[in-house]
């Protein structure tokens, strides 16, 4: 007979409105109250069944903090005998196929679109999403037809605005497959050729950012190489210096002085013709690699002619899609990381604020990056109590996307705040990560 712990939640109240929206939304203090009020589940059995501290079931059902790791939610899950589904996970290994607890294309009445979301950036976008539909291609390639391919790759790059390279990697390596596949058995009208061959230069470069962003830096290497290849025979710069800039950032973690040299070897592919974002992209990687080997003046001049780069475009200046997300913004965001790295925090900290406070939320892994670095400022300050409260920012941001670089970046702030536990926000802080 299959165990059942004593704090398994009752279908019937598993199913109730606000139970299924708090279970759904991760707000297990307040499933921990209702499960109390109605359901006649104590604090201490949570608590002894989900491996919790009692006085910490206690302040999460008041509202006070939250669950964030998954282990933990895992756990709960278990303890709580509640269907993966609901939560976002996989069908954990007690669930029967009982009466009420079907999937969603069986008709079960809770599995709703927001619970296929949050299955998305838990469990990985192939597990949530069908697979993306692509029509036939016509019988001879057209450069109006690879113009469409572009601008199926444009809309394609916006799920790495929501999504990590850990749901996105197989999406974008898919489209390079298919266009190498095209270029090996189609045939080809005017210059169609080359400009199949450009975006898939575009198409690695994305494919290779979120290798790298899922923690496959191998590959990731591997196909910005081959980026350079296709840029170079389709005879794009923009393109070609942008895949020196993708390696040199890479660079860093290995050789500092040689992602330096990277950079500037990707600036050099700037002419006059060179349209602003790129140029602006391809300084501000020059800046970091400079930041991050320690050359402030290098930097502050890199980081100038990115600014120059954005304040002397013209407003009808055509941009390729992929730098088209390099702002003033995007530039304020790098110039504080730099300036955090050169151990400026004076000059890091309002930089970082005045963007972040135009920064959205939505953009989760991004955001949750750049505050770990408002973070790092606050600390090199001495401002122990602001670093902790935006590393516990950065930490709710950072949940469920699949991207390994804002624990990378975490991971390390939470260590540095350990000696301060004595100090409120930092002792908070680390009772959620050990929870």
């Amino acid at each position: 007979m299959t165990y059942q712990p004593p704090t398994a939640l009752p279908r019937d109240f598993i199913d109730q409105e606000d139970v299924h929206r708090a279970l759904v939304a991760h707000d297990f203090g307040t499933v921990f109250r209702l499960a109390r009020e109605r359901a006649g589940i104590s604090y201490s059995r949570i608590a002894t069944e989900c491996d919790i501290k009692p006085n910490r079931v206690g302040e999460l059902a008041k509202g006070i903090g939250r669950i964030t790791t998954f282990e933990k939610i895992v756990q709960i899950a278990d303890a709580l005998r509640v269907p993966g589904h609901v939560l976002g996970l996989a069908a954990r290994p007690w669930e029967t196929d009982s009466p009420g607890h079907t999937s969603e294309e069986t008709g079960q009445p809770h599995v709703r679109r927001r619970t296929i979301l949050q299955a998305a950036t838990t469990t990985g976008l192939a597990a949530a999403l069908p697979a993306l539909h692509r029509p036939e291609p016509p019988r001879r390639i057209t450069p109006a037809y690879v113009e469409q391919l572009r601008a199926r790759a444009a809309r394609l790059r916006r799920l790495d605005i929501v999504l990590g390279g850990g749901d996105t990697h197989r999406v974008y390596l898919a489209e390079v497959q298919h266009t190498k596949a095209l270029l090996r058995d189609a045939v080809f009208t005017g210059d169609s050729r080359q400009k199949l061959t450009g975006l898939l230069a575009e198409q690695a470069q994305q494919a290779g950012w979120a290798a790298f962003d899922g923690g496959r830096a191998r590959e990731a290497r591997s196909l910005y190489e081959e980026s350079r290849t296709h840029a170079r025979d389709a005879h794009d710069d923009d393109l070609y210096g942008n895949a020196l800039a993708f390696l040199a950032y890479q660079e860093l973690a290995d050789d500092r002085r040689a992602a330096v040299s990277v950079a500037r070897a990707s600036c050099a592919t700037i002419t006059p013709t060179t349209p602003s974002t790129v140029r602006a992209l391809l300084y501000e990687r020059l800046a970091w690699a400079c930041a991050v080997d320690g050359h402030a003046a290098d930097t502050e001049r890199a980081l100038d002619a990115a600014r120059d780069a954005l304040d002397t475009a013209e407003d009808d200046e055509p941009q390729p899609d992929w730098s088209a997300w390099v702002d003033h913004t995007e530039l304020e965001i790098m110039t504080g990381r730099c300036w955090t790295e050169l151990n400026r925090p004076l000059r890091a900290v309002p930089v970082l604020t005045r963007a972040l406070s135009r920064y959205s939320d939505d953009n989760a892994r991004d955001k949750s990056l750049y505050l770990s670095w408002l973070a790092q400022a606050y600390l090199t300050a001495g401002e122990v109590e602001e670093a902790a409260r935006h590393v516990s920012r950065a930490a709710t941001l950072a949940y469920g996307v699949a991207s390994q670089r804002p624990a990378q970046r975490l991971t390390p702030l939470i260590t540095h705040l350990r000696p301060h536990a004595g100090i409120g926000a930092v002792r908070e802080l680390l009772d959620r990560a050990a929870v």
